[in-house]
């Protein structure tokens, strides 16, 4: 769409999902079989039309690169990209030093396409919109920021940015992750959380990078600094995100805040339920990534064992012999032999699980090779001298583990 340019906020290092982001950044992490984080937000751009994006990156993007060079290379129509900028470190021998910093230290692509208005959005988070609607209500309350936001539960509203509204949809409070967040009105179970999008016009945008660049005392942070500063002086809007209406849905709006491996596993469970809420079918809303050339899913009997698969994802690639695979997720060419169990697990691909091995509640990075017989996921106190052991008890192995060799 002419006039609107998206900047992608792509360099989170993701440390709360280690061990998955060891060697990776967070945006490039794996997720749902097929796809990685990062793969969501730029379909959502890509089925509103929107398609002069920038993705910016920082740390461990090597991965992220290379995924998008094979999956999102965009070329030979003017006017439209899907380009990866690095950190360049134009301002200075320096990281970015917060979202907003990000975007300033790069100002100078926004110049190159000069749009009307510029849409910057996270990278990391699982669910679909329309983007339009949220330009068109932008435009029509004539702001000069709009900031998507979405109900959470108020146990929660402490990891996000609060907001407080008035009746026509204006901000009239920010409060960037506070430890009491304020309730919505009338409904004290929920608070009202910044999802960490936004569409800015690029004049107010630029002038409020710039002054915020002059002030030593920032940390040039979106929540902490740029929002609580322009709101009081400006028209700053919210768009209900639970107004967003996307082509063939058939289920209310889904996201999901996948920030811990907590949060990972249980996005992956969602999946596989019984009335998924977020649907990977939905052919007016393709959800693009690139797929590398392997064979279809293969599933073999053996002799001693049938292969028995419900309620899971098997990806292209995956040979299963003889194994039973119950609400779970496997990526690209997972390879599992005979008399295996795997159980509310998530394989994020190139996994090799001997005969008779049982896995329950585990995440298995890529390029793991398990040896038969082994057991995960049924001693917490072992599992816990060997591998991460998240809050909620999901055991994560990490990429290019040896187990039981």
């Amino acid at each position: 769409m002419a006039g609107v340019l998206a900047m992608i906020l792509a360099g989170g290092e993701g440390t709360r999902l280690q061990p998955l982001t060891v060697t990776r950044s967070k945006p490039s992490v794996p997720f749902g079989g097929s796809y990685r984080l990062i793969d969501f937000v730029l379909n959502n751009f890509v089925n509103s039309d929107f398609l002069r994006i920038y993705v910016l990156t920082q740390f461990k993007s090597q991965s992220l690169y290379l995924h998008m060079k094979k999956g999102w290379n965009v070329s030979g129509i003017s006017g439209r990209f899907i380009d990866p900028i690095p950190a360049q470190m134009r301002m200075g021998k320096r990281w970015y030093d917060g979202t907003a910093d990000a975007i300033y230290q790069n100002l100078g692509f926004i110049e190159l396409t000069a749009p009307d208005h510029v849409c910057i959005f996270g990278s990391d988070h699982i669910y679909k919109m329309d983007i339009r609607q949220m330009l068109d209500f932008h435009k029509e309350k004539h702001a000069v920021l709009t900031v998507a936001a979405i109900r959470v539960p108020i146990a929660e509203g402490r990891k996000f940015g609060i907001i407080e509204v008035d009746a026509s949809g204006r901000m009239i409070g920010f409060e960037e992750k506070p430890v009491h967040p304020k309730p919505i009105p009338g409904d004290p179970d929920h608070a009202l959380a910044s999802m960490g999008n936004y569409v800015f016009d690029t004049h107010t945008l630029f002038s409020e990078l710039t002054a915020d660049a002059e002030n030593e005392a920032s940390s040039h942070d979106f929540g902490r600094d740029i929002i609580p500063d322009l709101y009081p002086r400006a028209p700053v809007y919210v768009y209900d995100y639970g107004t967003n209406k996307v082509e063939g849905e058939k289920t209310g709006v889904y996201w999901r805040d996948v920030g811990n491996i907590d949060t990972y596993w249980q996005a992956h469970m969602d999946l596989v339920s019984d009335n998924p809420p977020f649907s990977l079918y939905n052919r007016k809303w393709p959800l693009h990534t690139y797929y590398p050339p392997v064979p279809p899913a293969t599933f073999i009997d053996t002799p001693e064992h049938r292969a028995n698969i419900s309620h899971s994802l098997i990806s292209a690639g995956c040979y299963i012999q003889g194994s039973t695979i119950e609400r779970s997720v496997l990526g690209f060419r997972c390879n599992i032999a005979c008399g295996s169990h795997i159980q509310d697990s998530v394989l994020l691909g190139d996994v090799k699980i001997g005969e008779g091995c049982r896995l329950f509640r585990t995440i298995i990075d890529k390029h793991v090779e398990i040896a038969p017989g082994v057991v995960i996921g049924e001693n917490l106190a072992l599992d816990r001298e060997r591998f991460t052991v998240s809050e909620q008890g999901i055991v994560v192995v990490p990429k290019g583990a040896r187990i039981g060799f």
